[in-house]
């Protein structure tokens, strides 16, 4: 049984068609492993384009394409989604049942890697959601359904995203002492910038706050002056250069 399947459970009443993964190679050694993920509409090889020039050789990265589903922010528009979106609202809904099936089909990528391979998650706007969704599960152990969550993510990118499920996820982390252990260990990257029209900055702002409450502690934030809702050379030059450290990969990003 895959993960998505485990992570559905026996009350699923949708199930999801993800599109087409892009997969780049690592060029040297492979010491890594990311799955990037891209962002509401788009789709994995947009991003796998950029990754593969980027100054990290030892990284293997796996970009999929989210499934087509109507989304609410775009009055029930289909697009590609990892999972439902409205207006970025504190009270807002979280839709745990398609935040899980992404969190369980990341995971699934993910699992058929070598022992000896580190792993992590990244990505941009929505992707950024779903990594930071990610991190949250992995700190905790399980999905927001209660399955287990079976991978050891060492890293965790989110450029430009913001935090879901963030009520109460301080009390659940806290309540277990694996999970403030997993947390206070797993290293978080938040870029986002002050100009962004889409996911404005103060999302970004709360959702570090957030995650260092709950007791990632391990967790960088860092703001770009004027940057709107894309990526710039300069922030991916961060990127680089912080899963160089994290990662503890061989050769610098130059």
């Amino acid at each position: 049984m895959s993960y998505t399947q485990l992570s559905m459970g026996r009350t699923a009443r949708r199930t999801f068609e993800f599109g087409r993964t892009h997969v780049v190679r690592p060029k040297g050694k492979h010491q890594a492993t990311i799955v990037w993920l891209h962002g509401l509409g788009d789709n994995g090889s947009s991003w796998s384009q950029l990754l593969e020039n980027l100054p990290l050789p030892n990284i293997k990265w796996i970009c999929p394409t989210a499934p087509t589903r109507s989304v609410a922010k775009f009055g029930g528009f289909s697009c590609t989604a990892w999972f439902d979106a409205g207006e970025l609202l504190e009270d807002s809904p979280d839709d745990w049942e398609g935040l899980d099936a992404s969190a369980a089909h990341i995971a699934n990528l993910l699992s058929a890697e070598p022992a000896d391979v580190k792993i992590g998650i990244g990505g941009f706007s929505m992707g950024a959601a779903m990594a930071f969704y990610s991190a949250t599960c992995c700190a905790l152990g399980r999905y927001g359904n209660g399955n287990p969550y079976l991978v050891n993510l060492k890293a965790v990118v989110g450029l430009s995203g913001w935090l879901p499920g963030s009520r109460g996820l301080r009390n659940k982390i806290e309540g277990s002492h694996e999970a403030a252990r997993r947390a206070a260990s797993l290293p978080i990257l938040l870029l986002h910038g002050t100009c962004d029209e889409v996911v404005p900055y103060k999302h970004g702002e709360n959702s570090a706050r957030s995650l260092s409450m709950a007791g990632f502690r391990l967790l960088t934030f860092k703001s770009y002056e004027g940057l709107g809702h894309f990526t710039v050379p300069k922030e991916m030059d961060e990127v680089c250069n912080w899963l160089t450290t994290r990662l503890g990969l061989e050769g610098s990003c130059a």
